[in-house]
């Protein structure tokens, strides 16, 4: 019997995936043991329990980028999630740690190395964070999402999508979604989604500026998050939902979408062949530019920047797009072009090729 310890979360783009891998282990050998470590403030406090894993917690560690009390304290506060980690690893005779990037995987990096526990990492952006870039240097095991993608020993395995997603038929669940959502069947859909704490700016402009998408003959699935602070929806063709655990529904039922450019969000609509305009977050290492670039290249998304994307814009260029059904149709073929179904039978052939070296010492 093997124990698995999977690391990562915070949020979607780290969990998604991590439970994709986790689900296909435990199909692939159904006497594993798979552990999740995460926090207790990140999603993975909430998601990983509804999927039927035991989520160990160690505290939230983000990373100082200044000088200050901060960065003072986080050299004691890492050594001891280190520490916490470690006995996590021993109690529970973990085989193989698998990291996924976010607050828990450095100290799980860190933990494995120092005990000689086999490790394997998924990088989900074209550019890895530093947890990454840490751990790397650990392991040959790497699996990254982007060719473009720098790290050391990576090997292309794509994204990990949950099974929702991976065996998603959009054509067949189209009514399914439309009655779920309270759609019109008879016009096209723009879903507009910020992740699941929402995007301000997106949110603002998509508000104002809904008056020129719905006189063009489209309706609105807005998922604004759930920090969003939108107003009731004035009209009946704009839907407007603080959150959605129908995300393979919303996929199915959209024509077109806008969204930011997380790496899940882009491969999950490469995956499924919907064409959308992507708002990079206007902060960060620039990943979110990075990650679209393929989708864009072959023709299948368009990048806006975040300062850019306003009514203004919506009328300009988002709308003539939409009053262009051979664009549309043109624009999902091409991103569909550049996805992938198969991330997580491929990152998990990585882990089990892990799993092999702890079996041959």
């Amino acid at each position: 019997m093997t124990t698995y310890l999977l690391a990562g979360g915070g949020t979607a783009g780290h969990v998604n995936p991590l439970l994709a891998v986790a689900d296909r282990i435990r199909e692939r050998d159904p006497d594993a043991v798979v552990l999740v470590l995460g926090t207790k403030e990140g999603l993975e406090a909430r998601l990983v329990p509804e999927r039927g894993y035991e989520l160990l917690t160690i505290p939230r560690l983000p990373f100082p980028r200044r000088l200050g009390p901060a960065a003072l304290a986080f050299p004691g506060r890492f050594r001891r999630a280190v520490a916490q980690t470690k006995r996590y690893l021993l109690d529970r005779k973990v085989d193989v740690v698998v990291g996924f990037g976010g607050y828990a995987s450095a100290p799980a990096y860190r933990a494995a190395h120092a005990l000689g526990v086999p490790l394997a990492i998924h990088e989900a952006n074209a550019r890895p964070g530093l947890a990454n870039r840490l751990g790397a240097r650990y392991t040959r095991h790497v699996g990254v999402v982007f060719p473009q993608t720098r790290l050391r020993s990576s090997t292309v395995v794509g994204m990990p999508l949950r099974s929702e997603i991976e065996h998603l038929d959009r054509a067949a669940s189209r009514p399914e979604g439309m009655e779920f959502f309270g759609l019109d069947r008879t016009k096209p859909t723009l879903l507009v989604t910020g992740g699941s704490t929402g995007a301000r700016a997106i949110n603002r402009a998509i508000f104002d500026g809904v008056d020129a998408i719905l006189a063009a003959g489209w309706q609105l699935l807005h998922i604004a998050g759930n920090g969003s602070e939108l107003p009731e929806s004035p009209h009946p063709d704009y839907h407007i939902l603080k959150y959605c655990d129908r995300m393979e529904l919303a996929l199915a039922v959209a024509d077109f979408a806008v969204a930011r450019g997380g790496s899940v969000t882009v491969c999950e609509f490469a995956a499924v062949g919907l064409p959308a305009v992507f708002v990079p977050l206007p902060y960060g290492n620039g990943e979110q530019w990075k990650n679209a670039a393929d989708a864009v290249d072959a023709g299948g998304a368009i990048l806006v920047d975040n300062a850019e994307f306003t009514p203004g814009w919506i009328l300009s260029t988002l709308v003539p797009v939409l009053g262009d059904r051979a664009t549309v149709e043109r624009m999902a073929a091409a991103i569909a072009s550049v996805g992938s179904r198969d991330g997580a039978d491929r990152m998990t052939d990585l882990v089990l090729s892990a799993a092999d070296v702890k079996s041959i010492r």
